[in-house]
């Protein structure tokens, strides 16, 4: 794993997973159904939890869905799916949490946006009774501000104060800082109102790359509660994972980052779990953590006008992404596996030496072999045409002789 060192933080417990400081950088996601629909949303959690995703996040938005929370619990945990599930609160929480006990005590975590919740207004008497009833249940608050719901009476006071400066500053300086204040100043009358400051997360959620490493960077250097990272609108596709990547890169590279989630839009229909492997690839691309063995893949050139590597390397992924839960249950440390598909052999043999296993397959033209690597050493030889089956084979072998069952190391 990479040396980096990470911001010291309190430590936040949530239902046993530790998030800050020295735990491991958490992989979060949300469902996209109507909590209220117990059986779509206990199906996406659990596909979500499949994936790998260590906190799930819901919407509980009106009296149907806060009545929902208790039974989505129960049902997944008959599953034994035991993943934490955070109850996302806006506008009405305060009325939710008061009306629905049982919502409030079975959620492991709530966010609040003290952007919508009354903060700034009279006795911040909705933000006092979330937090009241989070302390009374003993559950830890993200404080969640978003730049699309910033507090505006404190924008507006920050702006008029900025603009009798002699040398004002810009206005999106001034939103950064409001947004700063806006999660310090919630976040000390969370503490003042019962929470101590090992149940606090923070996040300062904005859509802009730059905007994101810059708030961040100011919010990290002025308190010590665990933050969570995110675009807010990350968006489609191509563009929504290199943003994410682009903004979390920069933030986790600097020690920046307790618990993430890549917020990507799907398409209609598409998988909701993608922004959980595009979470995972963030932090193991960065040497963070390990959560699936990589396959480095050419992409191809004139060399290689035969699709097989292609085909190949995509054979391989697959079969490798279906294997990891079963794997991942009987073989400690297989996550940390890498693996080369190489097209020809300019770079093949060279990349699949550094690999656990490799495999360089003829060029366009060239010598109809592929030869296998296995830690850096030519291995065998494959020829014809049940190539892809018997490097398969190479590789299930490799996993279960250089692996240590898990049964055998709990006896250890």
């Amino acid at each position: 794993m990479a040396d980096i060192q990470r911001r010291k933080t309190a430590t936040c417990s949530i239902n046993g997973v530790r998030v800050g400081s020295d735990a491991p950088v958490v992989v979060q996601s949300m469902t996209n159904t109507d909590t209220a629909d117990v059986a779509s949303t206990v199906q996406q959690v659990a596909a979500l939890a499949k994936a790998g995703s260590e906190l799930v996040r819901v919407t509980v938005n009106n009296d149907a869905a806060a009545a929902a929370v208790a039974p989505i619990v129960e049902q997944l945990d008959r599953q034994g799916v035991r993943v934490p599930i955070i109850g996302d609160f806006h506008y009405n929480g305060h009325l939710l949490l008061k009306k629905y006990p049982e919502c409030a005590r079975a959620l492991a975590k709530y966010r609040i946006n003290p952007g919508n919740v009354g903060i700034g207004r009279k006795d911040d008497a909705n933000f006092r009774t979330m937090i009241e009833v989070a302390a009374e249940n003993q559950k830890p608050v993200r404080i969640g501000v978003n730049w699309g719901s910033l507090d505006q009476a404190l924008l507006t006071r920050m702006m008029d104060e900025n603009s009798r400066l002699a040398e004002p500053r810009g206005a999106r300086e001034v939103t950064m800082e409001a947004m700063v204040v806006s999660a310090l100043n919630s976040a000390a009358l969370a503490e003042k109102y019962g929470l101590r400051p090992d149940q606090i997360i923070l996040s300062a959620k904005v859509s802009g790359v730059q905007d994101l490493i810059d708030v961040y960077k100011a919010l990290a250097s002025r308190c010590d509660y665990p933050l969570h990272l995110g675009l807010t609108e990350a968006g489609m596709g191509a563009k929504g994972i290199v943003a994410s990547s682009a903004a979390l890169g920069v933030l986790l590279q600097e020690g920046i980052g307790d618990t993430i989630r890549v917020s990507l839009t799907p398409a209609p229909g598409g998988d909701r779990s993608e922004e959980v492997r595009v979470a995972q690839q963030i932090l193991q691309s960065l040497g963070i953590r390990s959560f699936t063995p990589q396959v480095t893949a050419c992409p191809g050139c004139g060399r290689t006008t035969s699709t097989f590597f292609q085909e190949m390397a995509e054979q391989i992924q697959s079969y490798l992404l279906e294997q990891m839960p079963v794997w991942k249950e009987n073989y400690t440390g297989v996550e940390e596996m890498k693996v080369a598909v190489m097209g020809c052999v300019v770079n093949g043999p060279g990349e699949s030496k550094h690999a656990s296993l490799g495999i360089s397959l003829p060029g366009t033209f060239e010598e109809p072999k592929a030869p296998v690597y296995v830690d850096g050493r030519l291995f065998t030889t494959l020829k014809g045409d049940r190539i892809v089956a018997e490097f398969i084979r190479i590789l299930d072998d490799y996993v279960q002789s250089h692996y240590a069952a898990r049964e055998a190391v709990a006896v250890q």
